[in-house]
Formats: C-alpha cells, sequence, structure tokens
C-alpha cells in the first residue's frame, strides 16, 4: 500500500506538471508485480590492521600517512565494496577507529582512486584480550592472551569493522559474543589426553564461562532498496597454536557450524543471542555469510570437513567461486607447500608461509541460495599488474589476506510495481505510465 500511494502521488505531480500526456501514457503498458534488482557488491578483507598496544590504531589511523592503512584503503577504493567487512581491525568503543579510517583514509583519494565513502558503519565488543580468569590453556599459570575468552593482548584486538552503504537496521542486529560452547549441542570440546575421561580438557567451572566465538558472532540486518540482507559476519580462531587436545581446530570446527546451524531451519532452535533471544534465522531470510573462516575445504590445519558445514549446505550458493589470476602464480613462485595442495590456487585468498602451510582459501563471501551470484572475485592481482604492488610479498605492504567480493542480485522492492487494485481505479490502466528510478551505475575496478 505504501508503495502504491508513492507511485500515485508521483504519477499526479508528473501529470499536474504537464510532463505525460494522454498519448505518451497510452503507449506505456503496465508492469504487473514485476520488480528491478539491485547488484550490490558484498566483500571480506582480514586487512591485518590489527596493533600490538591497546590505542595504537587511534594513533595510526588519527593521522592521514600511515602507509599501511593508505594501502588496504586503496585496495578497498579498487574494488569499490557496498558491504565491506573488515576482520582484524581492533575494537574501540563508541566506533572512533572505524571513523577515523573512514575520514582519513576512505574518504581520501589513494593514488588516484575515487574515495569510498560509506555512510554506516557498525563495530561491537570482541572476545579478544578479554580476561576470564581461569587456567584456559593448562600451563599452570592464569593470566595472558591464550587464557582469554579470544586470543588477545588487549580487550578488542584482532576485531571486527562493518562498512555499508545501505543502511544498517541497528536495532534488529543480533550478537552471539557470550553464547557458550558447551550449550550448542555435540560440540566438539577439547580431550586432555592425559586422562580417561572424554572432553575434559576444561573444567566443569570453566565449562561456565568459556565461549564459542573467539571474536563474535553478528547478525546485521541492512536494508537494500527495501530488501532485508542479513550480513553474517564472523572471523573464527585459526585452527592451530595449541597441542594434542587440538582445542583451537575444534573451536574453528564449531565457530563456522555455528552459521550453518543458524541458517538451516530447525537446526539453530538452541542458539542464544546477548539478549538471550533464542532461535536461528527464519527460513524466507535472504543472507550473505562473510569473514575469515580459517579453513581451506582440503589443505591446512581445520578439522575435515570445517567448511563444507556451509560449503556444502543447500541453504548457500556456491555458484560462483571468486578466483584470481596472482594465486595460481604466486603459489608457483612460492612453491614448498603450494606445490602438493589440492584446492585450485586460483582460489586462494591468503599468502601464508610457503613451507607449512602454504597460501589457503580461508576468507569467504557466501550468498543464500535466493541471491544470484552475478560475479566474484579475490583482489590478487599478478606480478606483472600495476596494482601488485598493493598486494606484494613478505613483508606485505597491506596483509596476507586478500580482499574477496561477489556481486549479487537483490530484489529491488522500492521500485516494484503493484498489482492493479481499487486505489488505481481512478485511473485506465491502459494509460497508466511509471518513470522507474534511474539505477545506480558502479564504478569499475582500475
Amino acid at each position: 500500500m505504501k508503495i502504491q500511494k508513492a507511485l500515485i502521488s508521483r504519477f499526479d505531480r508528473l501529470l499536474s506538471g504537464g510532463l505525460l500526456t494522454a498519448g505518451i501514457m497510452g503507449a506505456i503498458a503496465i508492469a504487473s508485480g514485476s520488480a528491478q534488482a539491485t547488484t550490490p557488491r558484498f566483500a571480506t578483507f582480514n586487512a591485518s590492521l590489527n596493533r600490538n598496544g591497546e590505542g595504537q590504531l587511534i594513533t595510526d589511523l588519527s593521522t592521514p600517512d600511515n602507509v599501511q592503512a593508505k594501502t588496504v584503503a586503496e585496495i578497498i577504493q579498487r574494488v569499490n565494496p557496498d558491504v565491506l567487512l573488515i576482520n582484524e581491525f581492533d575494537y574501540v568503543e563508541g566506533g572512533t577507529a572505524a571513523q577515523l579510517f573512514q575520514n582519513n583514509y576512505l574518504s581520501v583519494s589513494q593514488n588516484g582512486a575515487s574515495p569510498t565513502e560509506y555512510q554506516y558503519r557498525y563495530v561491537a565488543p570482541s572476545n579478544t584480550g578479554i580476561p576470564s580468569g581461569f587456567d584456559l590453556d593448562n600451563n599452570g599459570t592464569v593470566g595472558g592472551p591464550n587464557d582469554a575468552y579470544g586470543f588477545g593482548f588487549f580487550p578488542g584486538q584482532y576485531g571486527m569493522a562493518l562498512y555499508s552503504k545501505y543502511p544498517i537496521l541497528e536495532e534488529s542486529i543480533r550478537t552471539f559474543q557470550t553464547f557458550l560452547w558447551k550449550d550448542m549441542p555435540g560440540a566438539l570440546l577439547p580431550d586432555n589426553p592425559a586422562t580417561p575421561e572424554p572432553n575434559d580438557w576444561y573444567s566443569e567451572a570453566e565449562l561456565e564461562v568459556v565461549r564459542l566465538s573467539s571474536k563474535s558472532h553478528w547478525d546485521v540486518p541492512i536494508n537494500v532498496n527495501g530488501e532485508i540482507v542479513h550480513a553474517l559476519l564472523s572471523h573464527p580462531t585459526p585452527p592451530v597454536f595449541d597441542g594434542p587436545e587440538d582445542r583451537n581446530g575444534r573451536r574453528n570446527f564449531d565457530e563456522i557450524r555455528f552459521w550453518a546451524d543458524y541458517i538451516t531451519p530447525g537446526e539453530g532452535d538452541y542458539i542464544y543471542d546477548d539478549q538471550r533471544t533464542f532461535g536461528g534465522l527464519s527460513a524466507d531470510s535472504s543472507f550473505v555469510i562473510m569473514g575469515d573462516q580459517n579453513s581451506d575445504p582440503f589443505d591446512g590445519d581445520s578439522l575435515p570437513g570445517a567448511i563444507q558445514q556451509l560449503l556444502d549446505n543447500p541453504l548457500v550458493n556456491t555458484s560462483v567461486t571468486p578466483t584470481s589470476e596472482g594465486g595460481p602464480e604466486q603459489a608457483i613462485l612460492q612453491g614448498g607447500a603450494n606445490l602438493t595442495h589440492k584446492s585450485n590456487p586460483a582460489f586462494d585468498t591468503a599468502d601464508f608461509a610457503d613451507g607449512t602451510p602454504g597460501n589457503l582459501r580461508v576468507d569467504y563471501v557466501l550468498p543464500s541460495q535466493d541471491l544470484e551470484i552475478v560475479d566474484a572475485a579475490v583482489f590478487w592481482p599478478k606480478s606483472s599488474d600495476p596494482l601488485f604492488p598493493l598486494v606484494g610479498t613478505f613483508p606485505f605492504p597491506s596483509s596476507d589476506h586478500r580482499l574477496v567480493w561477489a556481486d549479487v542480485k537483490v530484489a529491488d522492492d522500492s521500485v516494484s510495481v503493484p498489482e492493479p487494485s481499487a486505489t488505481l481505479g481512478i485511473f485506465s490502466l491502459s494509460i497508466l505510465g511509471i518513470i522507474g528510478n534511474s539505477r545506480r551505475r558502479r564504478k569499475p575496478i582500475v
């Protein structure tokens, strides 16, 4: 009804202004209930904008001359995503760091690239660096990054930041920072190999505080021209840096499983958010899962089948896999573990140590099945490309990860044409003209 009234109002203005003649109106056929589509670009980028000390990121972003931040910003400007998740962006209360990065870097042309403006941003606390008060790594002492809820030297290190050109529905955001690992049915809780009891790495007291998310899981609804798309955002722990109990590998598996359960009707009923509201995503919801999942389908150290929980989920659209030309080139040049990998190096998104684990596909943009993937890529130019210095080789000028993006087709409810109704009965359907909104132009990658 709101759309119909808006169209009638527009028609009245055009008619009263003499912009439509009866002849022109009669030549325009009415479309019945159809909807145009918008094609937003969703992207994820582990930009390594984490710092070693609390407050250091604020210092670095307070001026427009931090070399790494400038390089990261130029990559973003070259790709020009509409919705962007940045992993490893230290959390600062109030979003100060995210605002500084926008003002001093994204809004400033980097090497001739057009500035990228994001009107909407979202940040929230991360489990990283928050003391648990327990000896979670069982080394005999309490304190330090390994005993925090998520690995980190200070609260918020390695956090996340979301940037969007479309409105973020903040009142409908769900965060799952405090969801306890033990509350996931069939959780792969780590086992102490020195005892006969199963899954007993953590004591009963510790299980009452150990959280699943190493950073957090966010469900952020975004209004794309009247259609709601849920950005499902996370950054599971790397499945390494532990012992035979494999507590990080198991946590990584279950952090990925969280989204698989959340999007599958009936599987996410056990999930509760930080407001203690239970349940997963409604069955008719559109979504895009984004983030550094720290799991390659075939190579690396994650548990077998970890990322397949998403890639093989029938509700996830994997019809197009983002690729690059630089990934295969670097796999050959660097050699080492890359030469024995099973995964296609064109799918790689991270340039890791050549000996082990080699370059991997760990960063993902995974839309729901109702969102058609129009195009997708990994920003990893070949060494002969003028833009290659933005990614470079170790030590990296920007990050050891590459930005991954996908263009998806989203129905545009704001320009859909209503079915004929009594409301429009005062006009002859044969002469009703509708002037559509001009489609937004996308700036190409240059």
